[in-house]
């Protein structure tokens, strides 16, 4: 059961919003469509379901439509040919039931006394050892009970009161004998209504394979003519993807019953070609419709032999066999998610069986990947993708931020492990930790961080960052991409800087071709942010890792009363970090000025990670304050430092040189 891709685009950007307005008029609409909705799926089912179960076939026998279409048949006659083939292997499985039932049935009687011996052995064990216990029970209360004395007859003729009663006379009621016509009434009238909704549900899809380009393009013009491409987009996504679900789905199960039939003739139960049906047929309920075929074909087991070796070897070729297949043949074959979480598809086939019985039980996996499907283009419907979905509600940087409020670091150094499996220490530290801390810083400005949750905030954090202290800087190695029918959405790449005019250019390099050992010294300088320092302290980490001796001080360090008594005559490199900042402040201008008037011959990156154009950023940061780069990321900062180290080395081989 496995399907449904997550669509490639990539997630927005985490933003702050304001919260939501209370319960309104918008919700109470919503609200009040959504109860119209399944009350009209619930009265009008006997509609529905026909129209449903035709239009779900048809994106079975669509491919082989179109298989015979290519072999130059003909539209018409390919939906026809397809169609026929539909409706004789239905038949044949139907005979097939039909004549194994019959044979079980003729067989039972010889099965009689071992059914009666088992039964008689598990009373014995189970309940009989109860009844042997209750009679022991009662004796012994019996005995210290004081017995009643016994109650004598009245004396005199028993016939006094009585008088005498004739006996009474028997009536038989015996029904006329049924005419052949009544008789063919009795045997096909509960076939009826079956073979009705058989008939409407081929009729239906004959149709809508005949019509497939038509009703497309009345359904985009009805439902999404504003929008072509989304329409066309879910459209395709939806047909595409049940098609290859139903035809996957159809030719693994099928396989799946051909194994079971199989083993179950080779352990020697009888009727294993209907017991290999049944758990094709019964695997498309969701979870549990293979251990009821299970069940049934121990139990059958279970009589045939006098023994128990027959029913333990039915039910560990069950369990073996869709081990196997749920673990290891759907993940290949699917990917490794449907793109529904369990929990939603316990949930949707409660709710199709509620609606639709055994019928709406069945259905209930594709009709919840078309609704899954809508949650993902349609932004009305999104909270469907929310509820349905297997992918996080929250995204990695969301879920970050989450925890720090929380104060669990264990649960985010666990997150941090799986992400840095296909990034490097950096990345991950760029893409999600710093964008959860300005997420942070944004809170904390608007006062909706308390003294508290800024304590955790800061101790998670510095807990991750000692957790993945062990953790190398630098890129781990490509793996072969997966095709998957539900992935989680990558995180957002940090934002490229365009070509400046900087004095130390900042080019796209990968971490781990900087990892030689550096010269230079380089001190760490926060903002005046209260999530600043944290910043310093995660570059201070990335920096000890490229082999630059580096350190951090406090924001107040650097303040015009303490700039003189700055003891950073040995640094090479100043580094300026800020979470959030607006516009190019003063403060930050004059604060450049005096790290140069107190330390001229020093290098300054200043790292603005709020910013949204590098380009404008780095121009107007190059001619205010004089700075030598521009960094809007912590691997852009990593790749500056080495610019200037390698610039230093060669100045002083130079001087060496004379």
């Amino acid at each position: 059961m496995k399907d449904l891709p997550d669509p490639r685009g990539v997630r927005p950007a985490t933003r702050i919003q304001a919260p939501p307005a209370a319960f309104g008029i918008d919700s109470l609409i919503a609200l009040a469509v959504g109860m119209a909705i399944v009350a009209c799926l619930y009265f009008a089912s006997a509609v529905l379901i026909p129209i449903t179960l035709a239009i779900l076939l048809s994106f079975l026998v669509a491919p082989l439509v179109d298989a015979l279409a290519r072999l130059r048949l003909g539209h018409v006659a390919s939906v026809f040919a397809a169609v026929l083939v539909s409706i004789s292997v239905i038949g044949l499985l139907g005979t097939l039931i039909a004549t194994q039932l019959t044979d079980l049935a003729s067989g039972m009687p010889r099965y009689q006394a071992t059914i009666q011996h088992k039964m008689d052995t598990v009373h014995s064990l189970t309940i009989g050892k109860l009844d042997r216990f209750a009679g022991a029970a009662g004796q012994a209360l019996q005995r210290v009970t004081s017995e009643p004395p016994p109650v004598e007859p009245p004396r005199g003729g028993a016939a006094t009161g009585t008088a005498h009663v004739p006996a009474a006379v028997p009536v038989e009621v015996r029904a006329p004998i049924p005419t052949p016509f009544e008789l063919a009434r009795r045997v096909l009238s509960p076939a009826i209504s079956p073979l009705e909704t058989a008939f409407i549900v081929f009729v239906v899809m004959i149709v809508i394979l005949l019509q497939r380009d038509d009703l497309r393009d009345r359904a985009i013009r009805l439902f999404g003519s504003r929008d072509l491409h989304r329409t066309t987009t879910v459209m395709d996504e939806a047909a595409g993807r049940l098609s290859r679900y139903f035809v996957s789905q159809l030719g693994l199960n099928a396989g799946v019953g051909v194994v079971i039939g199989a083993g179950l003739f080779l352990i020697g139960v009888p009727s294993p070609i209907l017991w290999g049906i049944l758990a094709a047929l019964l695997r498309l309920v969701p979870y549990v419709g293979i251990w009821i075929s299970a069940t049934l074909a121990t139990a059958l087991a279970a009589a045939v032999s006098p023994g128990w070796a027959m029913a333990i070897g039915s039910l560990a070729l069950f369990a073996t066999v869709e081990l196997l297949v749920g673990q290891v043949v759907e993940p290949l074959l699917y990917g490794r998610s449907t793109g529904l979480s369990p929990f939603s598809v316990v949930v949707a086939a409660i709710f199709w069986s509620w609606i639709w019985g055994p019928i709406g039980l069945i259905l209930s996996t594709p009709l919840t990947l078309c609704l899954l499907v809508l949650g993902r283009h349609v932004r009305r419907l999104e909270f469907l993708d929310v509820l349905l979905g297997d992918q996080p509600a929250l995204t990695p940087v969301e879920n970050f931020y989450q925890r720090a409020l929380a104060g669990d670091p264990d649960e985010a150094i666990e997150q941090a492990e799986i992400l840095l499996r296909d990034r490097s220490l950096s990345a991950y530290y760029d893409e999600v930790t710093i964008k959860g801390l300005q997420l942070a810083a944004n809170d904390v400005e608007r006062g909706s961080v308390t003294a508290a949750q800024l304590a955790r905030i800061e101790s998670t954090t510095n807990d991750l960052v000692e957790g993945l202290d062990g953790y190398e800087d630098e890129e781990p190695a490509p793996s072969v991409v997966e095709e998957t029918w539900s992935e989680m959405s990558p995180i957002v790449p940090p934002h490229e800087p365009e070509a400046t005019n900087n004095a130390v250019a900042v080019e796209a390099e990968r971490p781990g071709d900087i990892a030689q050992p550096a010269r230079s010294r380089v001190l760490c300088l926060p903002g005046r942010g209260p999530l600043d320092p944290l910043a310093a302290t995660i570059l201070l980490q990335l920096l000890g890792k490229h082999g630059f001796v580096s350190r951090t001080l406090p924001h107040e360090a650097v303040s015009r009363a303490a700039i003189e008594r700055l003891d950073a005559d040995d640094v090479d490199i100043v580094c300026l970090l800020y979470l959030q900042i607006d516009g190019i402040p003063s403060h930050l201008r004059y604060l450049v000025r005096r790290l140069r008037a107190r330390l001229p011959h020093v290098h300054i990156v200043v790292g603005l990670w709020g910013a949204q154009d590098t380009g404008k950023w780095s121009a107007d940061l190059q001619n205010a304050m004089g700075a030598e780069c521009y960094a809007g990321s912590l691997r852009e900062a990593l790749l500056a430092c080495r610019r200037i180290d390698s610039a230093n080395e060669e100045a002083a081989l130079a001087v060496a040189n004379g």
